[in-house]
């Protein structure tokens, strides 16, 4: 199976059906070297970064509004060796995003804080998979992405209206598999109510909200990846 998804589309997602292998993954296990001396660079520059654990794919495929892929958990040192030397034939990222999106249809969105390894970047809250989110051995995308928006911006999505269909961009990066939130506060109020998150948060990861008004408001530090689903949220007006 390897990697076989259309790039740069959206592509509509009925299933996901991502495993988590319990053997090392090959990235990792020929890597050893090479991942030690790369953190020890990145903990120079960033000294809070912490080598948890994640998962990296060594494979994912997309048919019939399905996605089937296996993953192997990792530590955060090995997936930051692939992120710099991305793309790597054995290996690709994958993330979910909560699309969340306000009463008065804007986009709200965080910046990352300047002690991440994404300092100053702009995407909607969102984490690699950690082992917590398998569930018999299966992605939870739901639990994920409740969890990570929690962590980060104190929103509760239990109280948000979901889409039932999902939707996934795989670009050089990673693929990104997307599920709708509609909030019933409008972006102001979501964001001022995130921005006192952060403010009681004594270690917040996030430096604050960003909103999205529109394809004319686009903030600085966009993830490139976000640019066509902000494009694709406002053409479906």
């Amino acid at each position: 199976m390897a990697f076989d998804i259309p790039r740069n589309q959206i592509l509509p997602v009925d299933v996901v059906d991502v495993r988590l292998d319990a053997e090392p993954h090959p990235f990792e296990r020929d890597n050893a070297e090479a991942i030690a001396a790369n953190w020890a660079a990145e903990k120079a520059a960033r000294p809070a970064l912490f080598d948890g654990t994640v998962v990296l794919l060594s494979e994912l495929a997309y048919g019939d509004n399905r996605l089937t892929g296996r993953c192997h958990a990792i530590r955060y040192s090995t997936f930051m060796l692939w992120r710099r030397l991305k793309p790597v034939t054995s290996a690709e990222h994958a993330f979910a995003h909560a699309m969340l999106i306000s009463s008065d249809d804007k986009l709200v969105a965080i910046r990352m804080g300047a002690h991440t390894a994404n300092a100053g970047k702009v995407y909607f809250a969102a984490g690699s998979f950690e082992p917590e989110d398998f569930r018999d051995g299966l992605v939870d995308l739901d639990y994920n992405m409740a969890r990570e928006v929690r962590e980060e911006t104190g929103l509760d999505l239990g109280t948000a209206s979901r889409e039932e269909r999902c939707h996934a961009l795989s670009v050089e990066s990673g693929t990104a598999i997307v599920r709708c939130y509609r909030l019933a506060a409008t972006a102001d109020e979501v964001a001022a109510q995130i921005a006192r998150f952060v403010a009681d948060d004594p270690a917040p990861e996030i430096e604050g909200p960003v909103i999205i008004r529109g394809m004319d408001d686009l903030p600085e530090g966009l993830m490139p990846h976000m640019r066509p689903l902000v494009e694709w949220h406002f053409s479906r007006r």
